[in-house]
């Protein structure tokens, strides 16, 4: 069923208030996962992502992240990812929303991409603290693995630097689509500051359940996610559902 445009400018409209309230933490790609997919689900389609993630060190981020897709002339995934975290002892609290649509459709054997957009924004300090503009690209090897890479660009506004954002990774799933191993590596490339672990590769080794079509739950390792070279154990779950017209 097609909903009309107003409708689905309502939902974009809540999803974007919604995430105002939980990320000092932008996590990339969004979700737990930081190498994103160029793909794009149908219009109507909505989903709730979260995870939690603790560190060696008791570093901690907890995330939620409505999205649904909406028609925008084409269909746009309009997210927004609320982060709680704690580094070195301090909590700090945002929000980062973020569109996306795909460009060039995937499928076996050829690539396709999307092209995103995300801004950070500090809920404490009340400003606005990176954008970033990045382009997934996937090639399904087969119809249970695919290969996804990205490149993009990040303004950190808290120090006034550029960075160049990268990622690789491969999803591995079995034919019925319940168990999926997902690898990646991703990072940053740039001025390193006084914190050289900030341009360093980071990695992610997770293993996906997946009963029914509508839900998810994930566990997963990383290393060095926030740039402070520790190991870290998440899990993370997605809900998904369709918008209805009433």
């Amino acid at each position: 069923m097609t909903c009309p445009a107003s409708h689905w400018w309502a939902v974009a409209t809540a999803v974007c208030t919604v995430a105002a309230g939980i990320s000092n933490e932008a996590r990339a790609a969004g979700a737990a996962y930081q190498v994103d997919t160029a793909e794009v689900s149908e219009v109507g389609s909505c989903k709730v992502e979260s995870w939690i993630s603790s560190a060696a060190n008791h570093d901690f981020i907890a995330s939620v992240s409505p999205a649904c897709v909406v028609d925008m002339f084409r269909p746009v995934e309009v997210s927004a990812q609320f982060t709680r975290s704690r580094a070195d002892g301090e909590w700090g609290t945002g929000v980062t929303p973020k569109v996306k649509t795909n460009i060039v459709p995937t499928a076996i054997g050829s690539w396709g991409f999307a092209i995103s957009a995300t801004a950070a924004y500090d809920l404490i300090t009340k400003e606005n603290t990176a954008l970033a503009v990045t382009v997934p690209t996937t090639l399904r090897m087969s119809n249970v693995v695919r290969i996804n890479l990205n490149v993009g660009w990040q303004l950190d506004r808290t120090t006034d630097r550029n960075y160049l954002t990268y990622g690789a990774g491969f999803d591995w799933r079995t034919p019925d689509n319940i168990w999926t191993l997902t690898g990646e590596v991703f990072g940053q490339a740039g001025a390193a500051l006084d914190q050289p672990g900030l341009v360093e590769p980071r990695f992610q080794l997770g293993l996906r359940y997946r009963p029914v079509d509508q839900f998810n739950i994930d566990l997963i390792y990383g290393r060095n996610l926030a740039g402070e070279r520790a190991n870290w154990i998440t899990l993370a779950t997605i809900f998904r559902f369709k918008a209805l017209e009433k």
